[in-house]
C-alpha cells in the first residue's frame, strides 16, 4: 500500500469511527491499542498490520472488509 492508499484507509476508518460517535480514544480502547496508533491510521502514516485491522474491525463492529469499502474502484 503506497501512501495515498493509507490515507483513503485512515479517512474510512474515521468514517465508520464518527459514524458510531466514537473518539479515537474511545475506538483505541474498544481495540486494545493506543490512541495515538489510531490517529497515525487516520492520517495514513501507519501501516496496519493484520491483527490489528482485526481488532480495529472488531473494535467497530463491522466485517473487516467494510474497512475497504472505497477500494473497490
Amino acid at each position: 500500500m503506497g501512501q495515498a492508499d493509507r490515507k483513503r484507509f485512515g479517512k474510512r476508518i474515521r468514517e465508520l469511527r464518527l459514524a458510531k460517535d466514537l473518539t479515537q480514544e474511545g475506538l483505541a480502547e474498544r481495540a486494545g491499542l493506543h490512541a495515538t496508533y489510531i490517529g497515525g491510521i487516520e492520517r495514513g502514516e501507519r501501516n496496519v498490520g493484520f491483527d490489528n485491522l482485526l481488532k480495529i474491525a472488531r473494535a467497530l463492529r463491522e466485517h473487516p472488509s467494510a474497512l475497504f469499502v472505497d477500494f473497490t474502484r
